[in-house]
């Protein structure tokens, strides 16, 4: 270190001499600015760039995550007004649907003043392949029993009453394999069997049987109940013939009934729980 100083010693003081030459110059020439205000001014100007960008980049920041709450705030205020119109449009359409059984159930009494008539609502279905049926929200306390037949909103026969306790009962409908009913053909007047079978009851269909031997049936025809035994009322829509075939052995004839209501559809029924025997 020693002989490096000894060595360029000169050159050193050389040099502090002319920068302390020129600050002389420079600061007899300034204005109201010295030289060492303006070195700083210019070594701190990028840093106050800088700052600005900054600043402005935390401004914008805070701007946009500002803008970003509002707009959740506007979703969630805007999901719960949906909510709250899906509901109204749900009640509107419960109500709608309660006053539309309220005028079929009007409209059935009015149309069979000798019935008794209690509404239910469907609560469950059979999930079995080898029945048809469903369970009622309604049991004996509202007079419901075994035997009693059920119809949809517009009178057309549903089934009939198989199994009942105090708050619930079971409907095996006229497409179960165990059901038979009997019927008349409106058009000729003739007696026969509306009765299940399994190989229909998931095509939603059932058969007419017991034809006389020179009944004639005919694609359209109506099958109600016959009241035969007054067990079940009489007149009561069963379904229309869609087919008329034989069995396998060739020599007995049986119709294809298509209801008139559509078991899938049902929600609410309509259980007789009392009628007028017509003789």
């Amino acid at each position: 270190m020693k002989r490096f100083f000894t060595k360029n010693g000169i050159w050193m003081l050389s040099a502090i001499a002319i920068v302390a030459v020129v600050l002389v110059i420079m600061a007899a020439w300034g204005d109201e600015t010295s030289f060492v205000r303006n070195a700083a001014g210019v070594i701190a100007s990028p840093f106050r760039s800088a700052a600005r960008t900054v600043s402005g980049w935390v401004e914008s920041a805070a701007d946009h995550f500002q803008s970003i709450e509002d707009l959740q705030q506007e979703n969630e205020d805007l999901r719960q007004q949906v909510a709250d119109l899906q509901e109204q449009v749900r009640k509107g359409q419960a109500d709608s649907r309660e006053n539309a059984n309220l005028r079929h159930l009007l409209q059935l009494r009015q149309q069979h003043s000798d019935f008794a008539l209690e509404s239910a609502w469907i609560v469950s279905r059979s999930a079995s392949n080898w029945q048809s049926s469903f369970t009622l929200g309604k049991g004996t306390n509202f007079d419901i029993a075994i035997g009693d037949c059920v119809v949809d909103p517009y009178g057309y026969l549903v089934g009939v009453i198989t199994d009942a306790g105090t708050n619930w009962s079971t409907v095996t409908t006229i497409l179960d394999p165990e059901s038979a009913i009997g019927a008349t053909v409106f058009r000729v007047q003739s007696a026969a069997v509306a009765q299940g079978q399994l190989s229909l009851m998931h095509k939603g269909k059932l058969t007419l049987t017991y034809l006389a031997d020179d009944e004639s049936l005919i694609h359209g025809d109506l099958a109600v109940t016959s009241g035969l035994g007054g067990y079940y009322p009489a007149g009561l829509p069963i379904g229309t013939v869609d087919d008329v075939r034989t069995d396998d052995s060739g020599l007995i004839r049986y119709g294809v009934l298509t209801p008139k209501t559509d078991m899938a559809a049902l929600t609410e029924v309509f259980v007789i729980t009392d009628f007028t025997i017509v003789e």
